[in-house]
């Protein structure tokens, strides 16, 4: 593995994404970064870490006000809070990106990355009822309104993605590599991600 190499994990809700990116990491032992981004954000804006989740969960078109609490150069762009909030996290993406190899989950990352000729970008996706199962076996939704859940987050997930690329969220272009996580067991998962960012 280059030792630069960072890899994005983008992923369907319930694909076991976020399990497959942790166990890569700790594989490879190189530093991981989910909800870590948020509150390295956070830190770097001033703002709680609970103001990201909550921008992060509410759709587009509800977040188009100002804050004022935002760095300075950003709060002087005059930018909507989920533009600003935007910037603040790629900025972050960047710097993480930039100290050295690390999985990143979510947070269009493979988007913020694209002239780093060292990013290695993975789409894993799932049939939807074994996503639904993960769904309450794992994240402990409640088994009447799982698929529902599943089916607005990716929505939610698309949507953000989309909005602030330019691009589709899934496309195969998008990405180096696209897996199933249907089709085998997750650490078997890991290691053909491994086995890839090994030959590349």
């Amino acid at each position: 593995m280059n030792q630069n190499t960072v890899i994005t994990i983008s992923r369907q809700y319930g694909s076991g994404g976020r399990i497959v990116a942790q166990k890569l990491a700790e594989s490879l032992n190189i530093p991981f970064y989910d909800n870590e981004l948020i509150t390295l954000a956070a830190e770097k804006t001033g703002l709680s870490v609970e103001c990201f989740k909550d921008a992060e969960k509410t759709s587009i078109g509800n977040l188009f006000f100002s804050l004022t609490s935002l760095t300075p150069s950003l709060d002087s762009v005059g930018l909507p809070l989920n533009e600003k909030i935007f910037l603040v996290q790629s900025q972050v993406i960047k710097e993480v990106a930039a100290e050295g190899p690390c999985v990143i989950v979510g947070r269009s990352a493979n988007h913020v990355l694209q002239d780093n000729p060292n990013v290695i970008n993975v789409f894993l996706q799932a049939d939807l009822p074994d996503r639904v199962k993960r769904a309450i076996d794992t994240y402990g939704q409640d088994a009447e309104g799982a698929e529902a859940m599943v089916n607005k987050t990716d929505k939610r997930r698309a949507n953000y993605y989309n909005y602030f690329t330019g691009e589709k969220w899934g496309k195969a272009e998008n990405y180096d590599l696209i897996l199933n996580t249907s089709r085998m067991d997750l650490d078997k998962i890991v290691e053909v991600i491994k086995t890839y960012v090994s030959l590349r």
